[in-house]
């Protein structure tokens, strides 16, 4: 199993208390822990206001996030889970996907996906489209992408997207052009989208999900004529990680303290609420969330992306994490 950690930068209320000034320190500082260390990549989402509620708090851009870890490591593959397509005309995403894999050498991965959080589309301006029309655009804005990191030009009149010509050079340096991840277990469309296009999915990480979103995406490549295997399948991971249940429970009580004024008790008792569920499957003793994973891996798991909402603050979960839970699942 491969792995990926998610740099925190705000949108979950994950550096709240931290001076704006001293944010990408934070973010930097975590981003260079894993360059050293065993993680196979880093990444951000892209959303520009906070959840469970939108405040104003911070939230970083993903993509010029992406430009900045570029510049600031050297081993550690880029990514975000996942980029909208509709936030950024395809063919301009495609030109700044290929520089960002420039600067960084060839490390840049495109997740890419519709997009969902209304509340931010309509505030930026950009509407909010039925589902149907998001996920063409998705479907199209790819189909963009790929032809321009292969050619050096994408020309396409879609029903959503009209580019002529568009020149996108340099390439990116990765042969065949940057991966794609197709983010989102859409039964009808979406797998089907990853079927055609991707090089890995990203969908439900529980077990149950995980086996029916499979077979689905299996159903899909039958159909288009895709080897099913040559499709890496990852999910994320919110995880919460530490010697001991108690402690466990302890690290969890110091989050929702850390989020109660930012979101008022009510909300910060909800925001927690899936990691005291005992059901969440990164959120135990590292033997608990060994066994899950292994099962998991089981089921086809190839990539496991992980999310620690304590990053900013406190590595201990990370660390201990690299110790006792990747050396058993790589």
């Amino acid at each position: 199993m491969r792995f990926g950690l998610f740099v925190p930068q705000g949108w979950r209320h994950d550096l709240v208390g931290i001076e704006p000034a001293e944010q990408w320190a934070a973010m930097s500082g975590l981003a260079a822990h894993a360059d050293a260390g065993p993680w196979e990549s880093i990444w951000v989402y892209d959303h520009f206001h906070t959840v469970p509620v939108a405040t104003e708090e911070a939230t970083h851009e993903a993509w010029t996030l992406m430009a900045a870890f570029a510049a600031t490591t050297s081993r550690v593959r880029l990514g975000q889970m996942c980029t909208c397509m509709s936030y950024r005309n395809p063919a301009y995403l495609a030109k700044v996907a290929a520089t960002a894999d420039l600067i960084s050498g060839g490390r840049i991965e495109m997740g890419i996906g519709a997009g969902w959080y209304e509340h931010e589309w309509r505030a930026y301006g950009y509407g909010f489209p039925r589902a149907g029309e998001r996920l063409a655009r998705l479907d199209e804005g790819v189909q963009i992408m790929k032809q321009a990191w292969t050619t050096g030009t994408a020309t396409l009149d879609g029903e959503h997207y009209q580019v002529d010509g568009a020149i996108v050079r340099p390439l990116p340096l990765q042969q065949g052009g940057i991966p794609i991840w197709i983010a989102g277990g859409g039964e009808k469309v979406t797998l089907r989208i990853a079927a055609q296009y991707a090089d890995y999915t990203n969908f439900d990480g529980s077990a149950e999900g995980f086996a029916h979103k499979s077979a689905l995406l299996r159903g899909h490549c039958e159909a288009l004529g895709r080897d099913f295997d040559s499709i890496t399948r990852s999910a994320n991971y919110n995880t919460i990680i530490a010697a001991t249940e108690a402690e466990v429970s302890e690290r969890i009580d110091a989050i929702e303290a850390r989020v109660t004024p930012y979101l008022g008790a009510e909300k910060a008792t909800e925001f927690v609420s899936e990691y005291r569920s005992g059901t969440a499957i990164g959120v135990g003793t590292p033997e608990q969330v060994v066994e899950r994973l292994t099962e998991l891996k089981g089921l086809g798991l190839g990539y496991a992306i992980h999310y620690f909402p304590e990053a900013a603050y406190d590595r201990s979960g990370i660390e201990l994490f690299e110790r006792e839970v990747m050396p058993a699942l790589q």
